[in-house]
């Protein structure tokens, strides 16, 4: 996964634990896709303060992400649920029976339902 990538989703489950300080680096630089030197400008430090509020703020991320591993357990559920719905698509099609139908149409919606 690419790093930008990898650290925007990590920003999305770990955003609270940061600093407001960390937060808004962190949004500059990762979602808005500001410079440094852009954000340097517009919160009042150096652009040298910035790049090291960013790397310390990804290391914070990294870290969480190590220790409690809320992403990596987002990611096996999201990726069950899929092989799920696959699967009770699969038994909708291969079936006659109303009642199997009625089921997996169930569980499909069940899981499409986790995933939002």
């Amino acid at each position: 996964m690419e790093k930008n990538i990898e650290i925007s989703l990590l920003f999305d489950f770990y955003k609270p634990l940061l600093t407001n300080s960390q937060q808004q680096a962190v949004e500059l630089y990762y979602n808005d896709d500001l410079s440094l030197a852009e954000i340097a400008q517009q919160i009042g430090i150096s652009r040298q303060g910035v790049r090291d509020l960013v790397k310390r703020s990804e290391n914070q991320l990294f870290k969480y992400e190590s220790e409690l591993g809320l992403f990596k357990r987002f990611k096996v559920t999201e990726d069950a649920l899929e092989k799920i719905c696959v699967k009770a698509d699969d038994i909708l099609r291969n079936t006659d029976d109303v009642h199997i139908e009625a089921t997996a149409k169930e569980i499909i919606a069940l899981a499409e339902g986790l995933k939002e």
